[in-house]
């Protein structure tokens, strides 16, 4: 791996760390507004619908003019977001500073189009691995950093989202080289900015179905994050500091997987076999964990579902990238990221539509559906997948 790969870890890192910070808050921040649980969900639903449109347009304009600029754009998108939401007077501006965060979140779409252009097809698994690691690590520290913050008060921790991605954006500005060696021609269909593609995406030989799968592993996902929080807090009775906790362990498993398990399993299996173990224990996590109402209990199978979760996506991406053409790395990471977007938006409304703030057990609800989707999602990519298996992968 070479040094504009390491930089783009490092900005994926600190990216990411910027993300993770908020993740323990969004929640609880919002209902500092006064907002139910349904307006809550609107809080992500906002974001990715946002992102969704942005994401296929950031991805294209960067194979036309290069990653650099994109990536600058997209975090600078980030950085000023966050400040709005952690300044935020009233629900408004905060729902205003989510979605702009999300027009502008094109980071990791940008960014895994880096990686497929400084990486080989036989080292591209490994690449997307420490990627995805270099996410997870963010993962790790990143809940520690918003502790620390919600010592202040819970917008502090936007506060700090923003300042932490400006560290990356800074890194892009000094150190990131442009690594696309053929620009697509930017007069060529210059008003075609991708979005005609994200009708016609899940359509596209091969990479349809990936993205497919892409979009219902992101709707289980999302389903699983919005009822995670509520479910450890309201059902458990844990606070916010032990669930950072717990965020900071599964960030940990998550990098060692990433880092040492994905080298290790494509030495022996094919990336679609490793796909589908990481499905079948993530689908089984979500079933289990609502099971039985003990702490205990649900930290034991928050591990099986740490380890199976942290192979999965760095499985899709690679699959996606070894099906896509190199001038063409940008615009399906874009789509990509603009499905797992939708996915995004869509799973907590359902959530929000299914649980009873006043009756937390409901909140249970949405993780046997997460973990029951997943399983169809396994018998789908199972069923298909001589579609999008590569060659020399077969």
């Amino acid at each position: 791996m070479n040094r504009s790969f390491w930089i783009i870890a490092v900005i994926n890192f600190i990216n990411a760390l910027s993300f993770t910070i908020l993740i323990p808050t969004i929640y609880q921040y919002g209902r500092e507004f006064h907002l139910n649980d349904i307006e809550t969900s609107l809080l992500f639903a906002i974001f990715s619908i946002a992102q969704f449109f942005a994401t296929p347009v950031l991805g294209k304009l960067s194979d036309r003019f290069g990653r650099r600029p994109l990536l600058i754009i997209s975090l600078a998108g980030t950085v000023i977001g966050n400040l709005l939401a952690g300044t935020a007077s009233n629900a408004m501006v905060l729902f205003f500073a989510r979605f702009l965060d999300g027009a502008t979140g094109g980071n990791v779409s940008v960014a895994q189009a880096v990686i497929s252009d400084i990486t080989t097809p036989e080292n591209r698994a490994k690449g997307f691995g420490i990627f995805g690691a270099s996410f997870g690590l963010g993962f790790i520290i990143g809940p520690v950093l918003s502790l620390v913050a919600q010592q202040r008060s819970l917008g502090t921790s936007f506060l700090v989202a923003s300042a932490v991605a400006s560290i990356a954006l800074i890194i892009t500005i000094f150190f990131l080289p442009q690594t696309l060696a053929a620009k697509a021609d930017p007069n060529h269909h210059i008003f075609d900015l991708g979005l005609r593609d994200l009708v016609t995406g899940l359509t596209f030989p091969r990479l349809g179905i990936l993205f497919t799968i892409n979009f219902c592993v992101g709707t289980t996902f999302s389903l699983f994050t919005f009822a995670f929080q509520p479910y450890y807090l309201k059902v458990l009775h844990q606070d916010t500091k032990s669930l950072t906790l717990l965020f900071l362990a599964i960030g940990i498993t998550g990098v060692l997987v990433q880092l040492q398990g994905v080298k290790i399993a494509t030495k022996y299996m094919s990336l679609v076999k490793i796909l589908f173990i990481g499905l079948f224990f993530r689908s089984l996590s979500f079933v289990l964990m609502p099971v039985i109402p003990d702490i205990y209990y649900f930290l034991d199978v928050s591990i099986i579902f740490a380890l199976s979760n942290s192979i999965v996506q760095p499985m899709i991406s690679t699959l996606i990238s070894l099906n896509t053409s190199p001038e063409e790395q940008g615009k399906m990471s874009g789509l990509n990221a603009s499905y797992l977007s939708a996915s995004n938006a869509i799973g907590p409304i359902i959530a929000g539509s299914m649980v009873d703030q006043n009756q937390p057990l409901t909140y249970g609800y949405p993780l046997y559906i997460a973990g029951i989707f997943t399983f169809v999602v396994l018998f789908f990519a199972v069923r298909n997948r001589r579609r999008y298996t590569p060659l020399l992968n077969k």
